[in-house]
């Protein structure tokens, strides 16, 4: 009886580890990098950028986001991801501060400087992983004095208010969609569109950052979306753009990704 009480025993301890690994699993391992700041205290200096996002404000992102080194953005894959930094206290106790993080999402991208050393200067250079942040992001969890902290970071899922939202630009026969607000992963991997005329599906490009561009002739067509984001989650939005849309204007859905 004793021996069958320590099998189960054994048992119950060896599925509580494999459930802790698969969650760790699930949120990433940690890694090494650096961070430096940019922006200014209000972080206006943030604005704009090569995700497209336009006014980090207005569309949610506010001051926790980051520009991330050439390594890291993927020419444009990373945009919208959501990471998790921590100061690494074991490197450098002098300019971390202890017990905190922030998570901050990739909204620009950090240039490579090739005339510095990666390790003076060049922050951003390949193959360094590298987060440039939003100044009051920053100092969440280092001291402004400091000017550049070792951190550890992981990919985490993206939490959001509402649903994905859609911004169309460009001109006939070449419509440039900006998608905002993702949840779950935060990226979008591939993007199709369908015109309320046209019985087919169109796969549509990235142009750069989080636009993707159609070069068919849609106007006065509704639109509607399927979208692929980094896990694999898929999301078909149907008329999420009605008719009589015009060129800079923004639509929100009721739909989003799964953390």
């Amino acid at each position: 009886m004793a021996g069958a009480a320590y099998a189960r025993a054994a048992l119950v301890l060896a599925l509580g580890c494999a459930l802790l690994a698969a969650a760790a699993d699930a949120q990433g391992d940690w890694l090494k990098a650096h961070a430096t700041f940019y922006g200014g205290a209000d972080a206006s200096g943030t604005m704009g950028g090569a995700c497209g996002y336009g006014n980090l404000y207005a569309q949610g992102y506010g001051t926790r986001t980051a520009a991330l080194s050439t390594a890291l953005f993927g020419d444009g894959a990373s945009c919208g991801q959501c990471y998790k930094l921590v100061c690494d206290r074991k490197a450098d106790r002098t300019w971390c501060k202890p017990g905190v993080s922030v998570t901050v999402t990739a909204t620009n991208f950090c240039p490579p400087n090739w005339d510095l050393p990666s390790d003076a200067g060049g922050w951003c250079n390949p193959p360094r992983p590298h987060f440039d942040m939003a100044q009051p992001a920053w100092e969440k969890i280092g001291v402004y004095r400091g000017g550049i902290i070792p951190v550890i970071y992981r990919r985490v899922p993206c939490v959001k208010k509402g649903g994905v939202r859609f911004t169309v630009n460009g001109h006939d026969y070449f419509n440039l969609v900006l998608v905002t607000n993702v949840a779950g992963p935060g990226s979008v991997r591939a993007m199709d569109v369908k015109g309320s005329k046209s019985p087919d599906w169109m796969a549509m490009t990235r142009n750069w950052g989080a636009n993707w561009h159609s070069l068919t002739y849609l106007t006065g067509q509704g639109m509607s979306f399927r979208v692929t984001v980094t896990d694999g989650q898929t999301i078909v939005f149907a008329n999420a753009v009605p008719p009589n849309w015009r060129f800079g204007q923004s639509f929100s859905s009721n739909l989003q990704f799964h953390l």
